[in-house]
């Protein structure tokens, strides 16, 4: 790695609406490193790289490209620049081919007019060739894994000859083996000279692919440093402000009665039959690898798909769910691991997100009551602390960790009996994610039944009371929490071991015990 660097930010301050969110930032990325941009929701890192990328205009401070002191006044003018942004949401159309995605609004044309699609095609490949890989550049990128629409990404960066790409959380839509293999294209960008910033919330991740850090907190530098040698908790703490620990949240207190009992339930194709019950004030997972049922089982369960065998009892009484509709009538709630497609409409308000699933109790003679509205928004507000100052701003203005928490608060206003958690803390920050944990644990303790699908074995592992793993389509163990370790739970989502018999039922009565 050079010792000279690529881009320089310093004292960089922003403000909206005269609240400050960058308070005098530094920012130091040298020459084919690959940098970590890390701080809990909130922190400002989006907002810097905004003004890295031209969105926005800073305050105050300066930027310097190769020594020389730019001004970012537009993105176009930070692509000239050599920089290129690739965001969470990939920014690629699937109906297009390789190479369209690659040349889109920057198409080769010959004398006439025309589109020179073979020299078009012959760049891509050239392209793709320095990353080690090999794809048809007419293919269409609706075929592709996410990592390789990552790829495309990534290599639209290079044929606009990006020196510095910056990558806002590109793993948490990626299975284990993309994740290996987006790994292993950075590696190859870095050798070939070309830098990256990396925002990511997943520390291991960090530990495994950046070679410098940069914190910050609250709108502020808090350090920077050398991965090599530093020990995450350090990072975490620098992050928060204090130490997270790896404890079991999990309290000991009475369960209640049986409130789901699922048996021999089943969706051709999905996953085989599984059984299994949770009761009141307790807190069951789900988890596996990639591919393992899991979600198809909610799905199945919520009435998303359609079962092939099986019963559901809530409350002691059987229901039939063919649709989502029948599975809020009985008394079950669900919070999508995807906010964004699944759980928020970004263009409402706040508070008009909290109330979408539950207008009934704002409705009076066939007139919405705000004030209502409002004091149920304020209860909930302080109740899962959350951290705005308009709840009248539309919900996308709200970080990731808050706006889960918004989520929450409509499904406790709907007030289900099951509540259940499809990967509750994907894309938020350590502090937000020990938040909306001990948020979980006091809603058990108030009686309500909790199902969490996590495919992280240590959030599982801090939350349930007992864990059942699955492996294609199948729970193949069932383990009480205290007992777990990750090492346990990864033999039996990889296969090697194996505790369920025949039609999800325990070989051992005992260890199914919850």
């Amino acid at each position: 790695m050079s010792n000279e660097w690529i881009v320089q930010m310093k004292n960089i301050e922003k403000s909206f609406n005269r609240v400050p969110v960058l308070k005098k930032v530094s920012l130091q990325v040298d020459k084919g490193e690959i940098h970590a941009l890390l701080g809990e929701n909130g922190a400002g890192k989006s907002t810097l790289m905004n003004i890295l990328g031209g969105i926005h205009q800073a305050d105050a401070g300066s930027i310097a490209i190769d020594g020389e002191e730019v001004t970012m006044t537009t993105p176009k003018v930070s692509q000239e620049l050599g920089i290129s942004f690739i965001h969470q949401e990939l920014n690629v159309v699937g109906d297009l081919r390789i190479y369209e995605n690659m040349f889109l609004g920057s198409e080769l044309r010959n004398k006439f007019g025309f589109v020179k699609e073979d020299e078009m095609c012959r760049q891509t490949e050239d392209i793709l060739a320095k990353l080690g890989v090999t794809l048809n550049p007419r293919g269409y990128v609706r075929d592709l894994d996410t990592s390789y629409k990552q790829l495309i990404e990534i290599s639209r960066a290079l044929l606009h000859r990006s020196r510095l790409i910056i990558m806002d959380e590109p793993t948490t839509a990626l299975a284990e083996h993309e994740v290996e293999r987006l790994f292993n294209f950075m590696a190859k960008l870095r050798e070939t000279g070309v830098s990256i910033i990396y925002i990511s919330h997943k520390l291991k991740e960090i530990e495994a692919i950046c070679d410098r850090y940069t914190v910050l907190r609250d709108g502020e530098w808090v350090g920077t440093g050398s991965l090599e040698g530093t020990e995450l908790d350090q990072i975490t703490n620098m992050m928060v402000g204090r130490s997270v620990s790896e404890e079991r949240f999990v309290q000991d207190h009475a369960f209640g009665e049986t409130v789901l009992e699922v048996k021999d339930l089943s969706c051709e194709g999905a996953f085989s039959p599984v059984n299994f019950s949770v009761r009141k004030g307790q807190v069951i997972g789900f988890t596996g690898l990639e591919g393992d049922g899991r979600t198809e089982l909610i799905e199945t369960l919520f009435g998303y798909r359609k079962k092939s065998t099986g019963s559901i009892k809530i409350n002691g009484k059987s229901v039939k769910i063919k649709h989502p509709k029948h599975a809020l009538k009985a008394g079950l709630g669900l919070v999508p691991k995807d906010r964004k497609e699944n759980a928020i409409i970004k263009d409402l308000n706040v508070i008009h997100n909290l109330t979408l699933s539950s207008m009934g109790h704002f409705e009076k003679t066939g007139f919405i009551q705000e004030k209502r509205e409002k004091s149920r928004f304020s209860f909930y507000r302080d109740k899962l602390n959350i951290k705005l100052h308009n709840p009248t701003v539309t919900i996308d203005k709200l970080s990731g960790g808050n706006q889960q928490k918004v989520v929450i608060a409509k499904w406790l206003e709907v007030g289900p009996d099951v509540l259940i958690f499809d990967n509750p803390t994907q894309g938020i920050d350590v502090g937000a994610k020990r938040e909306v944990y001990q948020h979980i644990i006091d809603l058990a303790k108030e009686g309500k039944a909790i199902i969490i699908l996590s495919s992280e074995a240590p959030e599982i592992m801090k939350v349930c009371h007992y864990i059942h793993v699955m492996y294609q389509g199948e729970i193949t163990a069932g383990i009480n929490g205290e007992d777990a370790t990750e090492d346990l739970i990864m033999s039996y989502a990889t296969g090697s071991k194996r505790e369920v018999g025949e039609g999800g039922k325990y070989r051992n009565a005992a260890k199914a015990k919850q």
